[in-house]
């Protein structure tokens, strides 16, 4: 039996959840359903991410990033507080170790301007009075909004407000297959006015399954955070280095959590498959032979730094460099008390096959059948709620 529904989302993730919730807001009679292959939402990237609340200042002014980040943050720190749920107003310093270091933490400075989010530059002396043990070449860049919240409770918090508003959600539901406005599912079938994709790693596959995004392919990186269990005082704020502007990770740092506690990473470590988050979960060969084509590729042409960034990150499989590199930004930290990694993500890279290079900013194509959330990238976390509503408005024509 065919059931209808005005829109099918498929993931839940915070991209789904907070399309949902737009819809619901706009169309409160409208029949959604949200389908998702695992047991409960946020499975995937958006439980594993840092929680960290960006202030809007990495991204390029004509970016879709740029456009959403600062609204996003005001937004969940309101969501948070009408529900109750624990943020960590903890802010951020970005440092530099030298001086060309120190010409893109001005860049840096000028893009958060530019984008409406409340930066500074702040001397070396100023930087230690907000975070004592800090280490920088001269200067630093504060940003008091950052914050940090526990992803999990917040996909869970818009979860439960889905449900009470008349949304349903099939969980263990795999997409399988589509004709015109149907669905092939797991669980059966289902059709809707509009299908929505928010499918994270998979997003690309399902997109070229209605006939999009058939430039890109998904490149997984594995990031991995080491948490410090002596104390939750040695570091005081997020702490982040100053980042290569031509690729998409911000490189190892300090992160404050919502309970005070204090861990190092992400890695970004190119992954054989699309849930390789250790040697045997969710194993295919065939994503392996792709991706693994896909990346010597790379490698061979070094397209992007690709194979320089291969190196480092492999590396970090060191406990010892691993931390070492923390060291960089920070007076004092005892490298012992780092004790326990946390759960592993994967970040939903998109790679553009045509031009070799990993694509920074957010991707949505879709049609009057469909729409396809391609790369959803971070921040999305932080931007979901105003991004939600740009894709509702812009894919959805619904304002």
């Amino acid at each position: 039996m065919n059931t209808k529904y005005h829109y099918i989302i498929i993931g839940s993730g915070i991209m789904g959840l907070s399309i949902g919730m737009t819809l619901k807001r706009i169309l409160p009679d409208n029949k959604i359903l949200i389908i998702d292959k695992e047991k409960e939402v946020a499975y995937h990237a958006s439980s594993r991410n840092s929680g960290v609340l960006h202030a809007g200042f990495y991204y390029t002014a004509d970016s879709l990033k740029a456009k959403f980040t600062v609204a996003g943050s005001r937004a969940h720190k309101e969501y948070c507080h009408r529900k109750n749920i624990p943020i960590n107003q903890c802010g951020k310093l970005v440092v530099a170790q030298n001086a060309e270091e120190l010409k893109t933490l001005f860049e840096l400075e000028a893009r958060g301007k530019r984008n409406g989010s409340n930066v500074k530059i702040v001397s070396e002396e100023e930087a230690r009075e907000i975070e004592p043990n800090i280490k920088t070449y001269k200067n630093a860049l504060y940003s008091p909004d950052t914050a940090s919240v526990d992803p999990k409770q917040v996909c869970s918090a818009i979860k439960d407000d889905l449900i009470k508003s008349g949304v349903e959600f099939l969980f263990e539901t795999r997409y399988l297959g589509h004709q015109g406005n149907a669905i092939q599912t797991t669980s059966g079938d289902f059709s809707a006015d509009k299908i929505i994709n928010c499918a994270g790693l998979y997003a690309d596959t399902i997109a070229q399954d209605f006939g999009f995004g058939h430039q890109y392919t998904m490149m997984p990186f594995k990031g991995l955070y080491l948490k410090y269990t002596k104390n939750t005082t040695d570091v005081k704020v997020n702490i982040y280095p100053v980042p290569n502007l031509k690729n998409p990770f911000l490189g190892v740092h300090f992160t404050k959590t919502v309970h005070g506690d204090i861990k190092i990473g992400p890695t970004a470590i190119p992954a054989m498959w699309r849930e390789n988050y250790d040697l045997t979960s969710n194993f295919k060969f065939a994503e392996l032979s792709s991706i693994t084509m896909h990346q010597v590729k790379l490698f061979l042409s070094n397209a992007f730094g690709f194979r320089d960034l291969a190196f480092e990150e492999m590396r970090k499989y060191d406990k010892d460099y691993f931390i070492r590199l923390a060291q960089n930004l920070v007076q004092n930290i005892d490298p012992k008390g780092f004790t326990e990694f946390t759960k592993p993500g994967i970040r939903a890279q998109l790679l553009d096959k045509k031009r070799s290079i990993l694509v920074q900013d957010f991707v949505v194509e879709g049609d009057a059948q469909s729409v396809h959330i391609l790369n959803a990238v971070s921040p999305a976390f932080t931007c979901a709620f105003p991004f939600a509503d740009y894709i509702v408005s812009t894919y959805i024509n619904i304002t």
